[in-house]
């Protein structure tokens, strides 16, 4: 009963290019609702072209989400911490040799 209970590091491996495809994907979309609504732009139709654009645009953003949270929950990894580190120095002068240092 005395066990100190483990410790994890958690490390996010999520780049850029992870989720540069579903960027691109939402991109598309957005372009042909509003190509859609340009095609439905009239005097007479102005209401169809917005709430076609609205409706693309609310029924899109959901998925969206979901594959964003997904993409990003898939890349958290939690490692075990040694016994040994304690100290919050030495575990970041250690460091992780898969995680690649912040450049500017």
């Amino acid at each position: 009963m005395d066990q100190e209970p483990q410790k994890y590091r958690m490390i996010c491996t999520l780049t850029f290019g992870d989720i540069y495809g579903q960027i691109i994907v939402w991109l598309i979309v957005i372009f042909i609702s509003l190509a859609t609504s340009l095609a439905l732009w009239s005097s007479t139709r102005q209401i169809y072209a917005l709430a076609t654009v609205g409706l693309i645009l609310v029924l899109s953003l959901p998925f969206l989400l979901f594959a964003f949270v997904t993409t990003l929950l898939n890349h958290i990894e939690f490692t075990p911490l040694e016994a040994n580190v304690t100290s919050p120095k030495l575990r970041t002068a250690g460091g992780n040799p898969t995680q690649k240092p912040v450049s500017a």
